[in-house]
């Protein structure tokens, strides 16, 4: 047996060793090769940008971005022929742009360069224009190549990895069929050696068992089965059967200790995790964003005057990501929060969470003009209200979203017992909008997941995902109503105040027995 386990140990660590190296390669080279060819490829249109605009405009920063770019290429092309130096064909693409760089700035320009006068603006003519866009077209058409070697890079070092996996598979399925047949011998020898007599043993005690507590227990066998006899002989029926109890009962304990103890040590890393997320979501993602906008806004107000269009554009981009990402962070943020930090169990009413979230929505809903009804009375349930009312806000301000362009939003409310689960309330926002597709019902409870472009809807998609997470955290189902053509039927359980008191009453008596 200890031979089995050394010869395994050597094949499972050589076959792991190949895994390894395949996905390392995979991981630390051809992969990273393709990003440094992509900030080579960068790296030579900012300097044929720049020396475009300083060609134009005659104005010395606009070499600026060409002499980067040079630093850049050198810098990239350095690092992808470390990383691809052992594969002659992507030497060769690196080496083949980077000719065709030095090619077009000898033969283009460096000469346009040099017969721009600094401070004087000027008309490139069409055929210096045509030349230059010639000459870097043969530059796109040796890195296109270069991008599909990588890709073919990237694909061959996929499938070795593939491959590896499998043999690794094969080979570890082959070990683990060698250690059982090993154990099913080693039973084989102990059945012949140490079950025969332990079952005359066996077959004493049941004499005892029955009744016959004088019968001497004789074994004949290895001395520890006989001296083990000696003392099985002195023991009778009742004292055997509750010493078996207690171990069973034993057994029992130390396993659901074990199980407890994990799940608190994995319930404290949880919320260790979620804790530095929310330091991390709150402080130090947000600051670095808040600054890219600052900065941005503070670029364009100073050198607004200097920017063109184009330039101008860049910078409403670049703000308008920050924001955007801000936007996201703070929902991710709520997101995690839910069922985490300040989680109440009291006895809500369902109409004053619904109260403060039409008051919330107040303004949109003049705007709009939407009519909402609801039920008179509204049933009482077991929850969080704060959570509660992010619930109803976010169906109805979805209602009030995603409204039909041609007719005023009208918004229903409905409160009735689910007909699956007796005792479980089924509450439904229906609206008359433009609607979900039947394919799509499951994607929207999806986090971030959109099904309109962002300036058509604004939002980052998290709405329905968190309803999900709510109605879940208080012991309800949430789905989409398929059946209602008109618009959008949501429709969600929660448990009614008396089956929230009687699952809160049965953990703490199952609690207690435990």
């Amino acid at each position: 047996m200890a031979l089995l386990v050394l010869v395994g140990t050597v094949v499972g660590a050589q076959v792991l060793g190949r895994t390894t190296r395949v996905s390392d390669q995979l991981l630390d080279q051809v992969q990273p090769a393709r990003t440094e060819a992509y900030r080579l490829q960068a790296a030579l249109v900012n300097q044929e940008t720049g020396v475009r605009g300083y060609a134009i405009a005659g104005d010395a920063q606009f070499l600026a971005p060409y002499t980067q770019g040079r630093k850049d290429e050198a810098t990239a092309a350095a690092r992808l022929r470390e990383l691809i130096g052992d594969r002659p064909r992507l030497l060769a693409d690196l080496e083949a742009v980077q000719r065709e760089a030095a090619d077009w700035r000898r033969g283009y320009a460096e000469p346009l360069v040099a017969e721009v006068t600094p401070g004087a603006p000027r008309q490139v003519d069409q055929a210096t224009a045509e030349k230059g866009r010639e000459v870097f077209d043969q530059i796109r058409t040796v890195w296109a190549t270069q991008n599909i070697d990588l890709t073919r890079a990237v694909r061959d070092s996929r499938d070795d990895l593939r491959h590896a996996r499998a043999v690794r598979n094969v080979v570890l399925g082959a070990l683990v069929a060698a250690f059982l047949l090993t154990g099913v011998a080693l039973a084989v020898l102990v059945r012949l050696l140490v079950a025969r007599p332990l079952r005359g043993l066996g077959d004493a005690s049941r004499r005892v068992a029955r009744g016959d507590f004088d019968h001497v227990i004789e074994v004949r066998g290895p001395a520890d089965l006989t001296a083990l006899a000696g003392d099985v002989e002195a023991m009778r029926q009742r004292i055997v059967t509750e010493l078996d109890a207690s171990h069973r009962q034993r057994d029992v304990l130390a396993r659901q200790a074990a199980d407890l103890d994990t799940q608190a040590v994995e319930l404290r890393r949880s919320n260790a995790e979620l804790e530095q997320f929310a330091y991390v979501a709150s402080h130090d993602l947000q600051e670095p964003l808040r600054k890219v906008a600052s900065f941005c806004q503070l670029l364009e107000k100073r050198y607004g005057d200097l920017l063109d269009d184009r330039g101008r554009q860049y910078v409403d981009f670049a703000v308008d990501g920050a924001k955007r990402m801000q936007v996201l962070i703070n929902d991710l943020l709520t997101f995690s929060r839910v069922g985490r930090l300040n989680d109440a169990r009291i006895t809500v009413d369902l109409a004053q969470p619904l109260g403060k979230a039409l008051t919330n929505l107040e303004v949109a809903l003049d705007e709009t003009g939407a009519v909402v009804e609801r039920p008179d009375r509204l049933p009482e349930v077991v929850g969080d209200p704060t959570l509660l009312a992010m619930l109803w806000q976010n169906l109805i301000g979805n209602a009030v979203k995603f409204r039909h362009p041609d007719r005023t939003p009208a918004i229903r409310i409905t409160c009735t017992e689910d007909p699956d689960e007796p005792g479980t309330l089924q509450l439904c926002v229906a609206d008359n909008g433009i609607g979900i597709p039947a394919e799509f019902t499951e994607k929207v409870f999806v986090i971030f997941q959109r099904l309109h472009a962002r300036d058509a809807y604004g939002g980052t998609g998290i709405g329905l995902a968190l309803c999900k997470k709510i109605v879940e955290h208080h012991g309800g189902r949430i789905w989409i109503d398929t059946e209602h053509t008109d618009g959008t039927r949501i429709c969600f359980t929660l448990p009614s105040v008396t089956d929230s008191e009687d699952g809160d009453r049965s953990r703490t008596e199952e609690e207690a027995l435990a």
